[in-house]
């Protein structure tokens, strides 16, 4: 998965922007001013950082040796996704829009459905 079709689909979810509040390496989706990815765009692979129910963390990072606890985040409830072709596309995408969906849900009310939820 290319970084142009990665960030296609992350700025395809309602509400969804990008922007660079730690510098022109570290590219940050946000939703209502809340992070749900973070993409080392240095890394060689690629790196992103998503949210993730902390159960659901464990067995993807058991299941998929590229996903590793949040790098630099709150290891219960972040994942370091290493995109080197090991996991499939639509999984990525999947974990994504978990990410989104997560930061999404704590938001008030209001603005949830100023998204659409």
């Amino acid at each position: 998965m290319s970084l142009q079709q990665l960030l296609k689909h992350l700025l395809s979810l309602p509400g969804a922007v990008e922007d660079y509040p730690f510098g022109p390496e570290h590219l940050v989706c946000k939703v209502e001013g809340k992070m749900f990815a973070l993409i080392a765009l240095t890394e060689e692979p690629l790196r992103m950082n998503l949210k993730c129910d902390p159960e659901h963390a464990e067995v993807l990072r058991g299941y998929y040796p590229a996903v590793l606890p949040g790098y630099h985040m709150n290891k219960r409830h972040w994942n370091t996704v290493v995109l080197d072709g090991s996991i499939p596309t639509d999984e990525i995408l999947s974990m994504a829009e978990d990410s989104y969906r997560l930061v999404v849900n704590s938001l008030p009310k209001r603005l949830q459905q100023n998204l659409g939820g």
